[in-house]
């Protein structure tokens, strides 16, 4: 068969390796992100030979001295209204730059928006200095100074004036502000087995709390317990340090899907609720022997049943004590993610990590732990924000907290699958079409095959699993990665759509649902149907 190009919106790239996060995917090649990519890729590669004349032919005469608002550059995001991008108080044009430029969209990601933030995550654009020095003819003007200025002041007033704002990345896709969710871009999901601490998802629910981690204690209690008060240096010195890495996914994951077939109720997530990070700390385990609570046996004893955890933010949820206790659970009380401190977003200066569990359980800043024979209370656990409800339940407006005791609060996660490359809606000149995704399963259940049709599950072709594949089958925590190619259906005509549909087995095999229809909910929580793309064919 011919193998032609395939044309799509956005162009995807390949050939990615198992790598630690901020290393170009390639000796020979930076990475592709952003404005950065540009650059990179052009003074790099080759791959568009453009120079700094170059740059200076093409970009049009302007007023250098020029102030622009950070509203008006917001605005220049496509060829139509002129790209340009922004790097520390400085306004650049770079639209004649990207146009012949294979970079894809990726280059667009910083259209309107900063360059800063990308830079800090591949800093060799920086120390080379190629990057700088292309960039330059393309000044326009700069910031206005009052934007400076109002940003760097503070609203007292505001519970959320003390936010992170500044460390947050502008590639994330924001679904709110105060308080802030936003979801890892799908299109850089595959860039890094391991997430970059900066691209993380983001699920808050209040503001992100300021906490003084020489302060800061952690109280245990409850339960089978003698009460104890920890500082973060006892968890540090006083507790052997483990390492987990896991896959922490939002239960509202994939909810987009669900309110085009019916609304739900929730941030209307795309499939980027979820991300992956090394992290480090003490045991759950070992803190809670150290109070007493020797074993599962001694815990029966007394009772136990739940573990509750309750946030600097007032949220509390629980998970139940056998998951706590297990030798083989490695639930966490993180200290370090992705070998740096924990950082304020993701719950410095300690989270507990709960791994193959809904990431509600995955307690930020967590203050107080206790034992307990009952669950948390509290909207997070006992309402109806984690529970799975029936397709034929449309309203819970008649329901009592006994009917909603009675429903499961969800824990681990169903087996779930995403294509991520081609796009919806690419052009394929190709007679084979490579396809690309992540899979993922709750409980540590290792993914041991996922199967991919391009003609809407009549035929099936199995993938070629990559990165996570080499994870214990059963604290398989972390996503899989995988890729396959997939002929097309004999005799397609010219403009004919092929629909790519994936679905995932785990080790206990378990499979996905072909069904959205079927696993519909009104709270949009564990989505996790067949994934379908429907790409182009072009003769």
């Amino acid at each position: 068969a011919a193998i032609r190009r395939v044309h799509a919106p956005a162009t995807v790239g390949s050939g990615r390796g198992h790598r630690r996060w901020g290393e170009p995917r390639h000796q020979h090649e930076s990475c592709h992100f952003g404005v950065v990519a540009a650059l990179s890729a052009s003074a790099v590669t080759g791959l568009a030979m453009h120079t700094v004349a170059d740059c200076k032919e093409k970009a049009k005469p302007a007023q250098k001295d020029k102030t622009y608002t950070l509203e008006e550059i917001s605005k220049h995001t496509s060829a139509e209204t002129r790209i340009w991008c922004t790097y520390k108080d400085t306004v650049y044009d770079i639209t004649d730059f990207i146009i012949d430029h294979p970079g894809g969209d990726r280059i667009m990601l910083a259209a309107g928006k900063a360059i800063d933030p990308f830079w800090r995550l591949y800093q060799m654009h920086v120390t080379r200095g190629n990057a700088i020095k292309i960039l330059e003819p393309m000044k326009i003007g700069k910031i206005d100074p009052k934007d400076l200025a109002k940003a760097s002041k503070v609203d007292e007033s505001d519970p959320y004036a003390k936010d992170p704002v500044s460390d947050r990345h502008p590639a994330l896709v924001y679904h709110s502000n105060k308080p802030c969710n936003a979801e890892l871009p799908a299109d850089l999901i595959l860039d890094n087995w391991i997430t970059p601490n900066p691209l993380w998802f983001i699920r808050h629910h209040h503001p992100v709390p300021v906490i003084d981690g020489k302060k800061y204690t952690l109280k245990v209690e409850g339960l089978g317990t003698k009460a104890l008060t920890i500082s973060i240096d006892d968890l540090r010195n006083r507790f052997t340090p483990h390492e987990v890495t896991t896959t922490i996914q939002c239960g509202g994951n994939r909810r987009e899907e669900f309110n085009k077939l019916e609304e739900t109720s929730g941030i209307s997530w795309g499939s980027g609720a979820m991300s992956t990070a090394t992290f480090k700390g003490a045991l759950l385990r070992d803190v809670l022997t150290f109070t007493g609570l020797m074993t599962p046996q001694s815990a029966l004893k007394d009772g136990v049943k739940h573990v509750i955890f309750e946030g600097m933010d007032e949220m509390q949820a629980s998970i139940p004590i056998e998951k706590a206790l297990s030798v083989y659970g490695d639930v966490l009380l993180a200290y370090e993610m992705n070998g740096e401190t924990l950082p304020s977003e993701h719950g410095f200066p300690v989270r507990v990590v709960v791994p193959g569990t809904v990431g509600v359980r995955n307690v930020k800043w967590v203050k107080t732990i206790r034992t307990s024979d009952e669950e948390a209370v509290g909207t997070w656990q006992r309402g109806i924000s984690y529970k799975g409800l029936s397709p034929a339940i449309k309203s819970v407006k008649d329901f009592t907290q006994d009917d909603l005791d009675k429903i499961q609060s969800v824990q681990e996660q169903p087996v779930t699958s995403m294509i991520l490359e081609p796009k919806e809606g690419a052009v394929s000149e190709l007679d084979d079409i490579t396809v690309k995704g992540f899979a993922w399963s709750g409980g540590g259940r290792g993914i041991v095959r996922v199967d991919v049709s391009a003609d809407g599950g009549k035929t099936w072709h199995t993938a070629e699993l990559k990165e996570g594949s080499e994870q214990h089958p059963t604290r398989a925590w972390a996503w899989t990665f995988w890729e396959c190619e997939v002929p097309k259906p004999e005799g397609l005509e010219d403009g004919a759509v092929v629909e790519i549909c994936a679905k995932a087995i785990d080790v206990a095999y378990n499979t996905q649902p072909e069904s959205i229809e079927h696993i519909w909910n009104l709270r949009g929580i564990n989505n996790n149907s067949w994934p379908r793309v429907h790409v182009k064919h072009s003769e």
